[in-house]
């Protein structure tokens, strides 16, 4: 049986109104993040993949300017 992945929230930190939460992950020994971008109506994956941290975050900056833009 497979285990379940729950989160686990390394950071979270609030960016142009949005909550952005880093989740860390461990897949085939290798660590991995994704990321979480919550508003007061929504919650979405904003980035499903990034090998690092850093990556993770800059990704997540640029999906809420983006989306902010429309």
């Amino acid at each position: 049986m497979s285990q379940p992945d729950y989160p686990q929230i390394v950071l979270s930190f609030e960016y142009r109104g949005w909550k952005i939460e880093l989740d860390r992950s461990e897949e085939d020994g290798q660590i991995v993040y994704a990321v979480w971008a919550n508003d007061a109506k929504s919650s979405v994956v904003a980035v499903p993949y990034a090998a690092s941290q850093k990556l993770a975050i800059q990704r997540a900056k640029r999906w809420v300017d983006y989306r902010l833009s429309q």
